[in-house]
């Protein structure tokens, strides 16, 4: 396989890495928060700052795409090989909101230096990681003395991501054709931590939903009518207890039907992560670990699907006591889902497990929140894995090991709608801070990610070869 000798690439990179940060700082000044509509023309602001830094970078097509909400960058560089296989970069250039801004030690939108970190609003997620790229393609270019990529490079970076990407689908749909590829590569992950880097291979979906109860036309006195009608409230708590036995398994009939389960060597990797769990726990404030059995912690947080009642109301909750019998109850219950499950099955195999539960006397309804999000993983030994770990090994200078995200992001729709395998290049750690205040990124570690990048566009060039 051909290579570039790492000296040169982290010289360039090291040579660069001024200007990289001052133009990252720049737009991080950028209020792009999606979530807010007095932010809105920010985040088109946004949009149209990186349009024009990705034409300096040397793309030479480059364009802002418009959506039923807020804007995204498009971006593509042709190998001008016929036989380059081609790559997606995907990543989002709006930010979380920054409340309570009271709890910054510095303003949001004024990124700051504090030793080797960088802090500001969109420094990790997802700014810093989308804007590494620049540096990696130019690194690429200058100590290859190539004009073009090795591969035909693509950027998507959406601007609604922090608000649910709810027109992305849309967008990838819309331009299928401009976004086909061979592999796509997410830049909106993190890995385990500075000393055990790691790549993501897979992340859940989910899919969730609101439960209704309905027993008598309005609330009435226990003491005439208690043991003697329905209650909706407990006779949903009495449903929700059933959606688990006695030993952490989801009972719906079908529930594990088409879940991938996990390999030995999957398992051994995993096994391998430094994982501490009294300090997960801590961090989960929680007191001991509870979930379906034969399974470790990390393994029933990235690779199992579960099903968790997020939250039960009804009747007289008020100071005092108010007897009654409550003409209503509801609930809310959401399922994380791992490869191959369907989010549209596991609503149909719901719906028909809890008609089944539903005594007589109550009415009820369940109204899911949409189609859900599919789950998606990439195999160990999917060639574009592969390439992605060389790379970086080649920058970190050590194995590299795979973990999982328990949550769900547009993931899926890539993998679905561009019908192209994912990987993750994320450059995060765990005490980042995304969404939270004085989120930070640490500095060395972006350059790690140009670094790898540099790599990776030779090394997939030559495995995904048409």
């Amino acid at each position: 396989m051909t290579t570039t000798p790492d000296s040169v690439v982290r010289a360039y990179i090291a040579e660069h890495s001024s200007q990289f940060f001052a133009d990252l700082k720049e737009w991080l000044r950028i209020p792009s928060i999606s979530g807010q509509p007095e932010r809105h023309p920010d985040v088109r602001r946004s949009a149209e700052w990186l349009a024009a830094k990705l034409r300096e970078t040397g793309f030479p097509t480059v364009e802002v795409w418009e959506t039923a909400g807020l804007p995204a960058v498009f971006a593509e560089w042709p190998s001008g090989d016929p036989n380059a296989p081609t790559v997606v970069v995907y990543g989002h250039h709006d930010v979380q909101p920054v409340d309570p801004v009271e709890l910054w030690e510095s303003d949001p939108f004024e990124p700051v230096e504090r030793g080797e970190r960088l802090v500001g609003r969109g420094a990790a997620d997802d700014k810093g990681q989308v804007f590494f790229h620049t540096l990696g393609v130019r690194a690429h270019l200058a100590v290859t003395g190539r004009t073009a990529p090795a591969v035909n490079l693509k950027l998507i970076v959406e601007g609604e991501e922090e608000s649910g990407s709810p027109h992305f689908a849309d967008l990838l749909r819309r331009h299928k054709d401009r976004l086909a590829c061979d592999v796509v590569v997410v830049s909106d992950t993190g890995m385990w931590s500075k000393d055990t880097p790691t790549t993501t291979t897979a992340m859940r979906g989910l899919t969730d939903c609101q439960i209704d109860f309905y027993g008598p036309e309005n609330d009435i006195h226990s003491g005439s009518f208690g043991g003697a009608v329905p209650n909706p409230a407990t006779e949903l708590c009495r449903v929700l207890a059933q959606l688990h036995d006695e030993h952490g398994r989801v009972t719906i009939p079908g529930f594990y039907d088409d879940v991938v389960e996990l390999t030995e060597r999957e398992r051994e990797l995993i096994a391998r992560l430094p994982f501490d769990e009294k300090a997960w726990l801590a961090n989960a404030k929680s007191r001991a670990p509870w979930g379906e059995a034969g399974f470790s912690t990390l393994e029933r947080v990235w690779a199992r699907p579960t099903a968790e009642v997020n939250g039960v109301w009804g009747g007289y909750t008020g100071p005092g006591h108010k007897t009654i019998i409550p003409a209503e109850a509801h609930a809310k219950v959401s399922f994380r889902l791992v490869a191959d499950q369907d989010p549209a099955k596991i609503q149909e195999l719901f719906t028909a497990w809890l008609s089944d539960r539903v005594p007589d006397g109550i009415e009820y309804r369940v109204e899911f929140f949409g189609p859900g999000v599919r789950p998606c993983l990439t195999p160990l030994d999917h060639p574009a894995l592969q390439a992605l770990t060389r790379a970086l090994e080649r920058a970190f200078e050590k194995e590299i090991l795979y973990t999982r995200e328990g949550g769900s992001g547009p993931e899926a729709d890539l993998q679905d709608i561009l019908e192209a395998p994912v990987v993750f290049l994320g450059m995060s750690l765990p005490d980042d801070g995304w969404h939270a205040p004085n989120e930070k990124v640490e500095m060395p570690l972006l350059l790690k990610g140009a670094e790898a990048a540099a790599y990776l566009w030779q090394d997939l060039a030559e495995s995904l070869r048409k």
